[in-house]
């Protein structure tokens, strides 16, 4: 490289090598070229060095290096781009969800006859009061979306599972446990009797969800078991003779309140102790209405398929399919029979046959004896006498004819007084031999109100039968 010629102060050339040469420039060759690779710190370079004659210069290789980040950049907008896109889709689709949850809600509520029994509850304001329609959201909290572990037990008509409301109210959930429409025109029929009944010793029904396929039904929670439960080995802790005679007493109360004393007459239809709830207190509730009746007050009795528990039904009403107050009787006979020999209504006889209890007491009884199958706590607690006369009541509910039977309110009152210890076997004779039909009392004092409710509910009950 030639060398450059600079002005002097002496007025000689000084000589220089080119940009990018180092050397002597006085010689020939003395410039070489300067390997600008070698000094990065002086010739920086973020890609590929490559030494050129005076110069040098980077590879593009530095945009192949940096690929990796912008791939990065990119992948990541994409996928915010994406993700936003699919949040956006999902909201649309919860959306439209909603909307069709929303509708499908409003036809169950319409198809279970929801519009009529807002009508009904409205028409009475203590119904209004006792009666609340629950939304689906409420009884999914309370039950934690139903948890199987909250199933606190099963009946003919439905599961039951303890539930804990918003206000932190304690209550027992039912609902079917097979979607037919039998099923849901009895739980519909359970709300409506329920909704007019108030009575110390019927289960109280707090409200009802109709936005499922199947209704729930909400009740109070009774926490000590059935009456079947205490009476058949499976508590630790035995009945005494004094508690299980209130007990009768209380459950007789309640059913003669349904027959006389209600806003509409009801047949129960499935009378058994395992409907029979206790209290902490070992207060009685009788519950389960999904397979009773409401009539009018100027009927006796409704002809309608056979339906009820196997060693309880009325044997008058399985062959006649005509449905009477006597009915529920003669099913209560049987819970006194059990509460008097703590033995189930069908059990297995030393030849293992099959034997009615009802059949076995009330031959013994006529036979005069009771001490054959009477339960031993009760002689050792010193009721037999008492026990006795309840044996004669039973046997007189347990009578084939329903006309031979009492009354629900001539059983409460002979219950009522055995224990206050005034009865005579004389008394149970007055009480069979008197028999009526039906007590009428309260026919004057059902008002224009009470037919209404009664139009009401008849209308409720026919809708729910009618085939879809």
């Amino acid at each position: 490289m030639a060398p450059r010629v600079y002005g002097s102060n002496f007025g000689r050339a000084r000589c220089n090598c080119s940009e990018g040469f180092e050397g002597n420039p006085y010689i020939t060759n003395g410039c070489q070229d300067i390997d600008e690779c070698q000094h990065p710190d002086l010739y920086p370079c973020h890609g590929t060095c490559i030494n050129l004659p005076g110069t040098y210069r980077c590879s593009s290789k530095k945009n192949i290096s940096s690929l990796p980040g912008l791939i990065t950049i990119i992948a990541i907008s994409a996928g915010f781009g994406l993700l936003f896109s699919v949040l956006g889709v999902a909201k649309i689709a919860n959306k439209f969800k909603q909307r069709r949850v929303k509708k499908l809600r409003q036809k169950f509520f319409k198809k279970n006859h929801g519009l009529l029994l807002q009508q009904l509850i409205s028409s009475n304001k203590d119904i209004a009061e006792r009666t609340k329609i629950f939304s689906l959201e409420e009884l999914d909290q309370a039950t934690n979306k139903f948890d199987q572990n909250l199933i606190i037990g099963g009946g003919g008509h439905g599961t039951v599972y303890k539930g804990i409301l918003s206000d932190q109210h304690v209550v027992a959930i039912k609902k079917s446990k097979i979607v037919v429409q039998s099923e849901i025109n009895q739980f519909i029929n359970e709300v409506v009797i329920l909704s007019q009944t108030n009575h110390r010793n019927v289960v109280k029904l707090f409200g009802c969800c109709l936005e499922t396929e199947v209704p729930l039904l909400v009740y109070e929670f009774i926490s000590n078991g059935t009456l079947s439960y205490h009476l058949h080995g499976q508590s630790e802790n035995s009945l005494s003779w004094k508690d299980r005679l209130r007990i009768a007493l209380e459950t007789a109360r309640a059913i003669a309140y349904l027959h006389c004393a209600a806003s509409i007459s009801v047949f129960h239809r499935d009378i058994k102790s395992a409907n029979i709830l206790l209290t902490d207190t070992s207060i009685a509730k009788v519950s389960d209405f999904g397979a009773s009746r409401s009539i009018s007050i100027d009927e006796t009795g409704v002809h309608t398929a056979i339906q009820g528990t196997h060693g309880y039904l009325d044997p008058e009403y399985y062959y006649t399919s005509r449905l009477t107050e006597k009915s529920d009787v003669y099913s209560f006979g049987v819970i006194l029979a059990e509460l008097l020999t703590r033995i189930t209504p069908v059990f297995s006889s030393q030849s293992t046959e099959s034997m009615s209890l009802a059949s076995y007491f009330v031959s013994l009884i006529r036979d005069n004896r009771l001490s054959d199958i009477l339960d031993l706590q009760i002689v050792e607690e010193g009721g037999t006498t008492d026990a006795e006369v309840v044996a004669k009541l039973a046997e007189a509910c347990l009578s084939l004819k329903g006309v031979d039977r009492p009354t629900m309110r001539q059983v409460e009152t002979a219950l009522e007084d055995v224990q206050n210890s005034k009865v005579h076997n004389s008394h149970i004779k007055s009480v069979t031999q008197n028999v009526t039909t039906k007590n009428q009392s309260y026919n004057g004092n059902k008002g224009s109100e009470g037919t209404r409710l009664y139009s009401l509910e008849k209308e409720f009950i026919q809708s729910s039968e009618i085939p879809r």
